[in-house]
């Protein structure tokens, strides 16, 4: 038998770890993983409220990132070995840069179950190598909010050493778009509500900082510390309640990258300037597999470390939920299994 959060209804009460037995059949190109941890991001608390998709199947195993090793191999998987260290794709059958709907739409942690689980049998093509430097605990945080971040600013656009990038809060996504900044050259100019957090931000790197509780123009803000050209990229984590600001702050011709609505999903908005500056709005979500692994090696060659938060054992997955929403966390929630 195995051990697995899972959820038989949505509502956060209703996940529950319980005993199933364990995977048996591991099909040709297939590979089993015995899972060792696993990181939060703000899509699994809304999947496990039925927010994401309502539709999603249940039961279901809530949670997309996932770090383990392979202890068995199909008869026909020719790239991994028993012993490999392995982190999972969010999307299993997207590869390269571009992917079709169907695609994109067959991840884990809903519809396909998620990594909550101690084992779990996975195609060959849906793992990629972790980072030798990296503890599992760490690895867990890369196959969704770093992705997403190296895709943005390294995949559909070139980010270049001297440029400003805005990233706005401390949440995944954001800190690990400060790091790829820092490693590429560029500038960081961070947002929070939290000193504190902007504190935190300058032991990473990060060059200019706006609480934006306190600077609520801080589009504005942003222009005056580019000497009024404005940022090449933003880090838009907050959607319609933050656009207009990151609208603001970017300079012509530059990237808006768009990734989550933490501030809302509708609002009044001007889109003028946006098209008065030919500015760039880029939806992201996460990336191929091709750009995990030239992200991974990235990451090893430089040595960079995820930071990791707070660690919750799965049987603590639903405090490990409640503590994401509190959003007081800087990085990233890690479960162990």
């Amino acid at each position: 038998m195995m051990r697995q959060a899972e959820i038989k209804q949505f509502g956060l009460d209703n996940l529950k770890v319980i005993e199933v037995p364990e995977p048996k059949e591991v099909g040709p190109t297939d590979v089993l993983v015995r899972l060792h941890a696993a990181s939060l991001n703000y899509r699994d608390s809304l999947v496990v409220e039925g927010k994401y998709n309502p539709k999603f199947p249940l039961p279901l195993v809530p949670c997309s990132d996932g770090a383990g090793e392979v202890i068995q191999i199909g008869s026909q998987v020719t790239e991994w070995n028993v012993g490999d260290k392995v982190l999972l794709t969010f999307a299993p059958k997207w590869i390269a840069k571009e992917a079709t709907h169907s695609e994109i739409r067959h991840t884990i942690g809903g519809p396909l179950p998620g990594t909550l689980r101690e084992l779990a049998i996975v195609p060959e093509t849906g793992l990629v190598k972790m980072p030798s430097h990296l503890t599992f605990e760490e690895g867990a945080t890369l196959p969704c909010a770093a992705l997403t971040a190296w895709s943005g600013l390294f995949q559909y656009s070139q980010l270049k050493p001297g440029e400003f990038v805005v990233v706005q809060g401390t949440g995944g996504v954001s800190i690990f778009a400060l790091q790829f900044a820092k490693l590429m050259g560029a500038k960081v100019i961070l947002t929070s509500s939290s000193d504190e957090k902007l504190d935190r931000g300058k032991s990473l790197g990060a060059d200019f900082f706006i609480n934006y509780k306190e600077t609520k123009d801080w589009g504005k803000e942003v222009r005056r510390i580019t000497n009024k050209v404005g940022a090449d990229h933003i880090i838009e984590v907050g959607g319609a309640g933050t656009l207009e600001q990151s609208i603001a702050a970017c300079r012509p011709f530059g990237v808006i990258h768009l990734i989550g609505i933490l501030a809302g999903r509708s609002g009044e908005l001007n889109l003028l300037p946006a098209v008065m500056n030919n500015l760039k709005i880029q939806g992201l979500v996460v990336g191929g597999r091709k750009a995990f692994i030239e992200m991974n090696q990235a990451i090893e060659q430089s040595g960079l470390k995820p930071v990791v938060d707070k660690v919750f054992p799965l049987e603590n997955s639903v405090e490990a939920i409640q503590y994401l929403r509190s959003g007081s966390h800087f990085g990233k929630i890690v479960i162990t299994i």
